[in-house]
């Protein structure tokens, strides 16, 4: 028996699940009460790809987090202090970060960055140009091309980028044969990098210190929203369970804040609400995509982004036209034609 009463569950076959940070399949741990009182949720335990990834919610990050889970007396903070497996007493380790010259080199060669070649044919160039440049979205060699979504906190140091692949034409992530996700600390070999992730977009908070904040799942959501609600200050998680921890919240203090979740996710940032009371001046779960939704598309688990794009731009339309007969494109060309948009 282990001498904590939280530890990290025993391998056993089956027992390991889907990083909720990663997304990496079957290399997650999961951290569990010796005396079957406390039911942690899933978000609670470890990665094994502490370099790749270095997710590491334990139980008193936990416990500090949720404060309602310690109503059982069995559960006081000071026990939980003592029989953590992470000690109070253990020095804090310095957070890395990137080289601001690293990802000034990646904001370049668009040409070969699938969503950027995609969202020229919603937005047009020079709309991805200045979307790119304002959340900092770089360009990655991995797969022949792909996307960075540099994590850039509030005095403008990266703390690491996101590398995902996607279909120039559907703007989808690309997921087969395999989910082709990585992190750029890890594809640059940094030795004894210590990650500690921020909110994707955070940077942006005392450049806008009075607009609300919309706070969504995924990178390109927000990027693609802050196009059609400019008013707003998008900010990403970078996934359901994401970046939730006290330092990300604590960064969003006397803000307003709406939470805008994935489809099926509602119940569980609903959950997350009691973190963000305490600091923020107002905060929020929408229901806006629940009380839209159809069946299908709460199963498909659409986002902003989906729901935004739904309605075809007039590029779009003027792309499919082209796509049907070729001619037209000729014809823009020799009378140098230019598309008109509202």
């Amino acid at each position: 028996m282990s001498e904590y009463r939280f530890h990290l569950e025993r391998y056993r076959c089956g027992s390991k699940i889907d990083c909720p940070s990663c997304g990496k399949k079957r290399c997650f741990v999961r951290y569990i009460d010796e005396q079957g009182t406390v039911r942690f949720p899933s978000t609670v335990g470890k990665c094994d790809h502490e370099q790749s990834c270095g997710y590491h919610y334990t139980p008193r990050e936990y416990f500090r987090d949720n404060p309602e889970a310690m109503h059982n007396d069995d559960c006081r903070i000071d026990r939980i202090c003592r029989q953590s497996v992470v000690h109070a007493r253990t020095a804090p380790v310095e957070v890395s970060y990137i080289s601001p010259a690293i990802v000034a080199a990646s904001l370049s060669h668009y040409d070969r960055n699938p969503l950027y070649r995609y969202l020229c044919g919603v937005f047009g160039a020079e709309e991805t140009v200045r979307l790119f440049n304002l959340y900092h979205v770089g360009t990655s060699a991995k797969w022949g091309g792909s996307t960075v979504f540099w994590q850039t906190d509030e005095l403008g140091k990266v703390r690491t980028g996101k590398i995902m692949l996607y279909n120039s034409s559907t703007g989808r992530r690309v997921k087969e044969p395999q989910a082709c996700v990585s992190w750029a600390h890890a594809e640059l070999r940094l030795p004894n990098f210590h990650l500690r992730q921020c909110l994707f977009g955070q940077y942006l908070l005392p450049i806008y210190p009075d607009r609300t904040i919309f706070l969504v799942e995924s990178e390109k959501s927000a990027v693609i929203a802050s196009h059609y609600m400019p008013d707003a200050l998008w900010l990403a998680t970078g996934g359901k369970n994401g970046c939730f921890n006290v330092q990300t919240v604590e960064i969003l203090r006397g803000r307003d804040v709406i939470l805008l979740p994935d489809l099926g996710a509602t119940d569980a940032w609903q959950e997350k609400l009691p973190m963000f009371r305490p600091v923020c001046r107002s905060v929020t779960v929408s229901m806006m995509l629940e009380d839209m939704a159809t069946d299908e598309q709460c199963r498909q688990g659409l986002d902003i982004a989906d729901f935004l794009l739904a309605t075809p731009t007039s590029r779009q339309i003027l792309q499919q036209m082209i796509a049907r007969n070729p001619c037209i494109r000729q014809l823009i060309d020799e009378l140098d034609l230019e598309l008109v948009e509202e």
